[in-house]
């Protein structure tokens, strides 16, 4: 990738950890990775990789237990000052998997999305509020009389409109969008990722979009981190990470794509990754650049083999 571009948030040897004493689990070892101004670059696993957590800690969400994450060059992770974590709040957002759980059942739609704003600009009149409200709602889509009903009384695709209009309203620079169409009906979810590009477009919004399905990523991404047991394993522009994986569990991911050809179907082989199959105890992996801007975890012999 080029130097010259702008980097919005570095990740610098990223560890999380759960629990404490022999109970201690670390979900994120030692992740690295840039996400460039207006790109979308996408964190792909398996559940229980540790995509979700990585999306989670740059929200400050979650505690990191070792590392950096920087935004725009400051450290956001950890104690900041009051003034950086307001920042912080207001340029990075988040949209989550389930739209049914994460919007608040007893409010209006009208405070669910300013409630952000209500609590971090306080030099907003209230017809400044209700005007930014109602932009957010129409660059989603809704009409601005829905900001009068309760979330129960949408489907899953709007209630997720909504979700994305509260992200929205706080203006944010880089939205965290963690697996935004999982939960939707497959007829929505195509209509919710072309809003989401729309939007980028119109806002040059940064995404940094986390989902297990490398077939959502093909069509959504720029950039690719494939996430394995809390460890990035491949990393690339996404045209190269789906014709030219190298890493065996990428291509494991990859091979469970289904294609649009039943006769390929029956007779396709479905790959299966073996962690096993590693030697690192007497030969430990590095980060290896395999191809111009493609980067493997592996050890020089994977690296022979594989490259």
């Amino acid at each position: 990738m080029s130097t010259e571009r702008e980097v919005l948030l570095e990740v610098k040897d990223l560890h999380v950890t759960f629990g404490k004493g022999r109970k201690a689990f670390e979900a994120v070892r030692g992740v690295d990775f840039q996400v460039y101004k207006g790109e979308t670059f996408g964190i792909v696993g398996e559940s229980g990789s540790g995509k979700t957590t990585i999306g989670r800690a740059i929200m400050r969400i979650h505690s990191t237990s070792g590392g950096e994450i920087l935004y725009k060059g400051e450290r956001i992770n950890g104690k900041i000052s009051k003034e950086l974590d307001r920042k912080v709040i207001q340029e990075i957002q988040m949209i989550f998997q389930d739209p049914m759980a994460s919007l608040n059942e007893r409010a209006k739609v009208d405070y669910i999305v300013s409630e952000g704003l209500r609590n971090m600009r306080h030099d907003l009149t209230e017809d400044q509020m209700q005007e930014k409200v109602a932009q957010a709602l129409s660059d989603v889509g809704l009409l601005p009389e829905f900001a009068s009903r309760f979330p129960h009384e949408f489907s899953g695709g709007q209630r997720q409109r909504i979700g994305i209009a509260r992200a929205l309203g706080m203006e944010p620079e880089c939205i965290i969008a963690d697996e935004p169409i999982s939960a939707l009906d497959v007829s929505i979810r195509a209509q919710v990722l072309n809003l989401l590009s729309n939007l980028q477009k119109k806002r040059g919004i940064t995404y940094v979009f986390i989902a297990h399905d490398l077939s959502v990523m093909k069509y959504f991404t720029d950039r690719i981190a494939v996430v394995h047991k809390g460890k990035i394993v491949e990393l690339a522009e996404t045209k190269e990470v789906i014709e030219h994986a190298i890493h065996p569990y990428t291509k494991a991911l990859l091979s469970a794509i289904p294609m649009p050809d039943p006769a390929y179907e029956r007779t396709k082989e479905l790959l299966v990754y073996d962690p096993d199959m590693h030697d690192y105890v007497n030969h430990p992996p590095k980060w290896v650049e395999a191809r111009p801007g493609h980067f493997i975890l592996a050890n020089e012999d994977e690296v022979k083999k594989w490259v």
